[in-house]
């Protein structure tokens, strides 16, 4: 079998040229976010609070932020790629182009990915300006690092493929994935909670993604980190079972 390795270049260069028109917001913002985040948590809360597993706060929040901006990017990055050219009528030249739907998906996931596995670096080496960081395990950070950011970008094509507008677009990073971070142990330790929001929290998928990524920064999360991964991976092959079907049945691609 064949790959169009030049129809995936075309739509992966041309996904990441888009992203360098829009730097400011795709960088600086972000940066400067993290920058008050620390100010706020780090330094208003966290001078009050004493260590969470023997880690300072500062550097405790650090997995949490870079994974709320992984989710929340990832799935904006890639639900906005497949929406806009559902948006121009373009899609239809994309099916009816010489590139298979997994070649497809492949440029479009892959330019949401990396530009979500840049963004959360960039928040990485900011973080280190404010707080001491000692990474455990670095390859595998850099692993829970590029199968969430490639798992989400699944989960936002599939949401912009879903939409009809720019609001659903916005709705299920605002009204789903923040909250869900923010109550999947972003900013604490599910050990904090009391029963029974203790054992409901373990029901919210992103505290296994927090929950591993912060083991690979300091050797210690929430749950194993076995489990961590087992959840991330099935995630990752659940949404792509759901484009599968999506491009075998057309849905809201070619009607």
């Amino acid at each position: 079998m064949n790959i169009n390795t030049h129809g995936i270049w075309a739509i992966y260069r041309f996904e990441m040229a888009r992203a360098l028109r829009t730097l400011w917001q795709s960088l600086v913002t972000p940066v400067i976010t993290t920058s008050l985040y620390f100010v706020v948590f780090g330094g208003a809360i966290g001078s009050r609070m004493s260590t969470i597993d023997g880690v300072g706060y500062g550097s405790f929040i650090v997995p949490g932020l870079i994974m709320l901006s992984l989710l929340t990017q990832s799935i904006s990055n890639a639900s906005v790629g497949i929406y806009f050219p559902k948006f121009t009528g373009t899609v239809f030249e994309l099916l009816s182009a010489p590139v298979t739907a997994m070649e497809m998906v492949v440029g479009f996931v892959g330019a949401a990915a990396t530009k979500s596995i840049v963004l959360g670096l960039i928040i990485l080496a900011t973080a280190a300006l404010f707080v001491p960081l000692h990474i455990a395990h670095p390859f595998a950070m850099l692993a829970f690092l590029l199968l969430t950011s490639i798992a989400f970008s699944m989960f936002g094509f599939i949401i912009g493929i879903w939409a009809n507008g720019f609001e659903q677009l916005a709705f299920v990073p605002a009204l789903l994935i923040t909250p869900l971070t923010f109550l999947g142990g972003a900013f604490y330790a599910i050990d904090m909670l009391p029963q029974p929001w203790r054992t409901v929290t373990l029901f919210n998928p992103v505290v296994y993604l927090v929950s591993g990524f912060r083991w690979s920064f300091f050797d210690k999360g929430d749950v194993s980190v076995g489990l961590s991964l087992g959840v991330t991976m099935l995630f990752l092959v659940v949404c792509l079972l759901v484009i599968g079907w999506v491009f075998k049945t057309g849905w809201r691609l070619k009607n």
